[in-house]
């Protein structure tokens, strides 16, 4: 389910490649105007989810199994802290200093006072997580979202957001990490832990939806609209971050 993890700028690359050749294949008459490849969308979420069902999912509930809770958690804390430090950088791109600062402060507290980030002690402390990425940051300076696209593997995403992967992936502190298979290592646990969390959700999703690609369409272009997110902010009722 990794895509060459030894080489991920040449994975993104080829990402965008296939994406891409496979909508100039596409036919359909949207029923979406931000979905205009819908044919060639809901083609390829069948097939993350015959690859999800056959892989991951079987792979995420038996180390769920297997994994008391409160290592869960810490492993969860430990990779939320490490993408503390690259909201950190957006929010300054994107010129929010109190966001900076109070993620600067998750980071080093986190990190010297939760053992690496196993323990979240900021969020003890009431100091808030936002998480950003240089999509969203993208779109703070103007940059409109162009067509919703479904990535192979990788799921939901928009035209922005998928020239915005690369700068994710640089800028995440896994991509310096060095030898390279500790850090792929830590990819692996990282992709198996994040499905983990999001069995009971998908489950619910499944059950609830009369169009589940439909739903997971909605729901992600929303969460990707700055408005809507601060919309979200002011009603104390933040959408959390797509990024699963």
């Amino acid at each position: 389910m990794l895509i060459a993890l030894s080489a991920r700028r040449a994975g993104s690359a080829l990402l965008l490649v296939t994406g891409m050749a496979l909508v100039g294949c596409a036919s359909t008459q949207a029923t979406n105007p931000q979905d205009p490849y819908e044919g060639y969308n809901r083609a390829m979420t069948s097939f993350n989810d015959s690859m999800d069902d056959a892989v991951l999912k079987p792979v995420a509930t038996a180390y769920q199994t297997v994994t008391p809770r409160p290592l869960r958690t810490g492993v969860s804390n430990f990779f939320g802290n490490l993408g503390d430090l690259w909201s950190m950088v957006n929010h300054a791109l994107q010129g929010n200093g109190e966001k900076t600062y109070n993620h600067m402060v998750r980071f080093t507290t986190n990190t010297v006072l939760g053992l690496g980030g196993l323990l979240d002690i900021a969020t003890e402390m009431q100091v808030a997580r936002d998480k950003q990425d240089f999509g969203l940051t993208l779109a703070t300076w103007g940059v409109k979202p162009g067509p919703y696209l479904v990535l192979p593997f990788l799921g939901p995403s928009t035209l922005r957001d998928t020239v915005a992967l690369p700068a994710d992936w640089w800028g995440h502190p896994m991509d310096s990490m060095h030898p390279v298979s500790h850090r792929n290592t830590l990819l692996g646990l990282r992709l198996v832990n994040t499905r983990a969390n999001l069995l009971n959700a998908t489950d619910t999703l499944d059950a609830a939806s009369l169009d589940r690609y439909a739903l997971m369409r909605d729901l992600y272009l929303k969460q990707r609209d700055p408005a809507s997110r601060q919309q979200n902010d002011d009603n104390a009722g933040r959408v959390e971050s797509f990024d699963d």
